[in-house]
């Protein structure tokens, strides 16, 4: 039993000494809670929520205050807006949805007993618009017997008209397709870069090519190329079978698309690079991308969850991870139609991302290996 017990004081100073080992254990279940207990919420608030309200009589300010009241909507007025602005606004994403409250409101409430309000949804994201439909509808009915509560000959209703922008079907693979060809092209090319570049320390053949007349940037951009070209082809792959087999239409700019798709491919292989500088085997190469490009991609996009609901420092890490502005470029380009000028914001940040990142690979690129 001594000798049980060496041996097992033997291992705990092994885990303790092995500072990767205790962070996978006791750091990642911290992360992980975190993450997952205040980044994911099924509740949808702070919705950007636009209110035409044409009628401006007493009825409809009580139902537009009734509507800033709840906890769901971050409440914008503007009375004059036409109709085409409205879409437009919906359109750059200023909004995910808008009310829009007729000139006739309180006339067709009090002589014909019925009167319609429309609701459009940026339904780029099925999810959420069908819970901000259900949202106003709720208040609406809850305002309809809140001021009509007195019993009447003729009943008083008022009936919410819905529209999907940009989805009139309400097809729910619309939001998950940007993100899951986001976080399939973040894991593959980074992961396959990386793990290409230790592979060579690991066999011992990393000596030979940086004892070749080749400079070690070359060796670096050697590796990185075939990727590249794969993983474009693998875009297109993604991109036929979004096309013909879920049988969603592409309204933007198929080039646009292929150059947004190459720049956020290219910030992934920069990414890999550097991962590679910092690891010594495939395994933890292949952890490192798997784990931390997996979560943060799935949690901090915005396709399953999102943004407007997690907390602030939460919004704030989201900014970092490439994957979400990739996500924006593609739904924006992909299933809203819009050109470069709605999209050139999201270009700049990742464009910067990948210089920065491929800058950071060849900088700490060892050039002498121990």
């Amino acid at each position: 039993m001594k000798q049980l017990f060496i041996f097992i004081r033997k291992e705990f100073y092994h885990v303790f000494r092995d500072k990767r080992t205790l962070l996978i254990m006791f750091g990642l279940p911290v992360v992980q809670i975190v993450l997952f207990g205040f980044a994911l919420n099924n509740e949808v608030k702070n919705v950007e929520l636009l209110i035409v309200d044409k009628a401006q009589d007493a009825l409809s300010g009580q139902l537009t205050d009734k509507i800033r009241a709840s906890a769901y909507f971050i409440v914008e007025e503007d009375p004059g807006m036409a109709y085409t602005a409205i879409e437009a606004k919906l359109k750059k994403g200023n909004t995910k949805s808008a009310l829009i409250i007729p000139a006739n409101f309180s006339d067709d409430l009090k002589h014909g007993g019925s009167a319609q309000v429309q609701i459009i949804a940026d339904g780029s994201d099925p999810n959420v618009a069908k819970t901000i439909v259900n949202y106003l509808s709720r208040i609406i009915g809850d305002f309809q017997k809140q001021v009509f509560a007195t019993p009447s000959i003729m009943p008083y209703t008022i009936v919410p008209e819905m529209r999907m922008l940009y989805n009139e079907e309400g097809n729910g693979s619309l939001n998950f397709i940007p993100g899951v060809m986001a976080l399939i092209l973040m894991i593959v090319c980074t992961a396959l870069t990386s793990v290409s570049v230790v592979k060579e320390k690991e066999m011992g053949t990393m000596e030979v090519l940086l004892v070749s007349p080749f400079k070690p940037i070359m060796v670096l951009i050697a590796k990185a190329v075939p990727y590249l070209l794969l993983s474009i082809a693998n875009f297109t792959l993604i991109l036929l079978l979004t096309v013909f087999l879920l049988d969603i239409a592409i309204k933007g700019s198929i080039l646009l698309l292929f150059l947004e798709s190459t720049l956020f491919i290219i910030t992934c292989l920069s990414l890999g690079l550097l991962i590679s500088n910092v690891t010594a085997s495939q395994q933890t190469a292949l952890l490192i991308c798997l784990m931390a490009m997996m979560l943060p991609t799935i949690i901090f996009t915005g396709f399953i969850m999102p943004l407007e609901n997690m907390p602030k420092p939460f919004q704030v890490i989201s900014n970092i991870v490439p994957s979400r502005w990739y996500f924006l470029i593609v739904k924006s380009v992909m299933l809203k139609g819009l050109g470069f000028q709605s999209v050139w914001k999201e270009t700049l940040v990742l464009f910067g991302m990948a210089i920065s990142l491929l800058f950071i690979a060849l900088k700490n690129f060892k050039i002498r290996l121990q």
